[in-house]
């Protein structure tokens, strides 16, 4: 039977929950366990899948194509375990699915309830990641705050689970503020008081504190903490501040995280080994020359829609002690007139995924841009589909080459739909999850993944159109990588560039610390030797 470790947390969001139960999964992992993790998120979409990136972030996939939080990202960069679908649910899947259940009879005709319906329902997710995973310990975070009225079913959900399984089995951390006031020059502790207050009304006690604040504080307020919170004093931990989140594991060691929770869960812990985490947290302080990459997307407005493609770049840099910095462009406001004075200075252009019209074009220049002058460039996605087109406009002559996305009618669709999808339901009728590409020899794409298959991860609904292949290998485009069960382009180069790749897959979705993804290693080694 596996352990279970709750997160929540407490008075303001953004306080770090999912880096923290990260950090505990790897110094756990790195002890001899094994450790899957999940996420319940309070909100009534389905999925991630069409939120917009500019309120809620990127959607990060799965193997198993699960359209999920960006915190899955965090999780497997982590642990280093691929996740799945059990990892990610929202309030509205758990709601649709006991609806859904009602609607066909099989609560027998009960007045259908939050308790003991909905809760029923959370807890058959949290004993199905268990048995789904066979793992040690299973981390679940809880989204947003205590005393949000939509996290209350999960709360209860898990006063639940540890009325069932037992304090030896379940565990509850709760991450929260510690603020300091300049102008008293002091900490304040009612904060947390509060929101520990506010889980002891739901029936949950806090076995840890995890105080996170700007800068290390005294003892006296943990022992503070310990007497209003009624925890012991060492499991109140100090989480500061850090300018890198690689670096929360060491901070958490230093707390013994790991060996209170072991003490608590009954758990038989083998030394701590944390030599390659070491490793990358040495590679970052000493990574201090900056090597530049222009990223031009549609959703520049909030970085963290782009949040795995910054971490593999940072990781490709780290490799060769570079700090990344990058030069947001925004798509939608690139045009002819000032391609030249936004990318005039690059020497590597990366243009990563998207959905809808806006920006299309302004991704189209930057890829122009970026073959006529010899520039890197890396797309992903909409990336690759943008490079064909630009293609087929300047080199191929077909004037109104477009996607079908954007033109239904358009006479040369180079990017078009599969056969079979729904164009009118956007929901579900993605590409998504793990495929395997095959790569031609004596190719860029074969040299950056050492003649291996390329093992990746998907999100789209269109194509390159097939129709068009031998036009364009006639005209210098590699066709590199295929999708060879249903011959579909994967991946493309341009011959006459020194670096120019582009794949319609998301090579971000792979990249780990001390493993970053061939395509972005690649990417980085070249504009470094520029």
């Amino acid at each position: 039977m596996a352990k279970h470790i709750f997160i929540t947390g407490g008075v303001v969001s953004g306080l770090g929950k999912g880096i923290t139960g990260s950090s505990l999964g790897v110094l756990l992992k790195n002890s001899g366990l094994k450790i899957f993790m999940q996420k319940f998120d309070p909100y009534l979409n389905i999925d991630p899948g069409t939120i917009n990136p500019i309120e809620h972030g990127e959607v990060y996939v799965t193997d198993d194509g699960g359209e999920t939080d960006l915190d899955l990202g965090h999780y497997e960069r982590f642990i280093d375990v691929n996740l799945s679908k059990i990892s990610s649910t929202s309030a509205g899947k758990i709601y649709y699915e006991a609806l859904e259940k009602e609607r066909n009879g099989k609560f027998g005709g009960k007045t259908v309830q939050v308790i003991p319906h909905i809760t029923n329902e959370i807890k058959q997710r949290i004993y199905k990641a268990e048995l789904e995973s066979k793992a040690d310990v299973v981390i679940t975070e809880i989204g947003g705050t205590v005393g949000d009225i939509e996290s209350q079913p999960f709360l209860e959900a898990l006063r639940q689970v540890r009325m069932e399984q037992g304090k030896d089995n379940v565990m509850f951390i709760h991450v929260a503020l510690l603020p300091y006031l300049k102008v008293s020059a002091e900490f304040k502790t009612k904060p947390i008081q509060h929101s520990v207050k506010e889980l002891l009304s739901l029936g949950i006690q806090p076995d840890v504190i995890v105080a996170r604040s700007e800068t290390e504080f005294e003892k006296r307020l943990k022992d503070k903490i310990s007497l209003l919170c009624s925890i012991p004093e060492e499991n109140v931990i100090s989480c500061p501040d850090s300018d890198s989140i690689y670096k929360v594991p060491l901070v958490l060691e230093s707390g013994n995280l790991h060996k209170i929770t072991a003490r608590q869960l009954k758990l038989d812990l083998q030394e701590t080994n944390l030599n390659d985490w070491k490793k990358l947290v040495n590679n970052i302080e000493n990574s201090k020359e900056i090597l530049e990459v222009h990223i031009v997307g549609k959703y520049v407005e909030l970085s963290d829609a782009y949040l795995s493609v910054m971490e593999s770049l940072k990781f490709a840099g780290y490799e060769i002690n570079k700090k990344i910095k990058i030069n947001w462009i925004n798509a939608r406001k690139l045009n002819k007139n000032n391609v030249k004075e936004q990318l005039a200075n690059a020497k590597g252009i990366l243009v990563p995924g998207g959905f809808g019209e806006e920006g299309v074009e302004g991704k189209i220049l930057a890829a122009q841009y970026a073959r006529e002058n010899n520039i890197a460039y890396l797309g992903i996605c909409l990336g690759m589909q943008v490079a064909c087109i630009e293609f087929a406009r300047n080199v191929l002559n077909l004037e109104d080459a477009n996607t079908t996305e954007l033109d239904p009618n358009t006479k040369n669709p180079i990017i078009d739909i599969l056969h079979g999808k729904n164009r009118e339901n956007i929901g579900g009728t993605l590409r998504l999850g793990r495929y395997i590409t095959s790569i031609k020899e004596n190719t860029l794409a074969s040299e950056l993944y050492k003649g291996k298959e390329a093992i990746e991860r998907h999100r789209h609904r269109y194509e390159f159109n097939n129709d068009f292949r031998k036009q364009f290998e006639e005209n210098g485009i590699i066709f590199s990588g295929l999708y060879l069960e249903k011959d579909l382009v994967e991946i493309i180069e341009y011959s006459k560039n020194d670096f120019f790749i582009a794949a319609q897959y998301h090579p971000e979705f792979t990249s780990r610390p001390n493993k970053p993804n061939p395509l972005f290693m690649g990417f980085i080694n070249h504009i470094n030797k520029k």
